[in-house]
């Protein structure tokens, strides 16, 4: 090498360079044996984290579904007994109907208008708590919504029309409180006997 004036100035270098030299000291071991453990710490606590994280999504998960089964069954059970309250009332109704229907002559008009004030209501109540009156004449029958409990030979009506109603029948959010205990049409033919025996 040589300096600005020129001249050549020589640097002795070591050849022989010990080994005990290139070995890092017992300080930056131990600084490299933190940082070791504490990149293993890191992802100890990083998986750790998303563990956590995961368990809590689920929890969530789980909650939100505990909610809704627990609002389903409340539902369920507030119709259940809505219902049970209905099949209560519907003998009363058929007690109106039954009264109604005996007390028809003059003397009684006022009895009667009474009567027929509270079977209204009564009819005006159930029907806002969802209960729909069968009353299915001219309709086909129906065994999920209908009795037969008698049947009468004709060819004037289609087979299984349902001629007359002897008590309605009454349905709850799809629940059939009462079945309508009907009169069915029947074609007079050998066939259909031998089809209802």
């Amino acid at each position: 090498m040589s300096n600005k004036e020129g001249k050549e100035v020589k640097i002795n270098i070591k050849k022989d360079v010990d080994s005990s030299e290139l070995e890092p000291s017992d300080e930056a071991k131990a600084v490299e044996a933190d940082s070791a453990k504490t990149d293993a710490g890191m992802a100890k606590l990083t998986a750790d984290l998303e563990e956590l994280r995961q368990s809590m999504l689920r929890s969530q998960a789980d909650f939100a579904n505990y909610r809704k089964r627990i609002e389903k069954e409340r539902f369920e059970d507030s119709k259940r007994a809505t219902a049970r309250v209905l099949e209560g009332l519907i003998p009363v109704i058929d007690g109106f109907e039954h009264a109604l229907a005996a007390h028809r002559e003059a003397e009684y008009e006022n009895y009667r208008k009474g009567f027929e004030l509270i079977y209204k209501q009564l009819l005006d109540n159930i029907t806002k708590l969802g209960v729909e009156r069968l009353d299915p004449v001219g309709k086909p029958f129906d065994p999920h919504l209908h009795q037969a409990v008698d049947r009468e030979e004709t060819s004037e009506h289609k087979d299984g029309t349902i001629l007359q109603v002897f008590q309605p029948g009454y349905v709850f959010h799809g629940r059939v409180l009462r079945p309508a205990m009907v009169r069915v049409a029947v074609h007079p033919s050998g066939a259909s006997k031998e089809a209802v025996n």
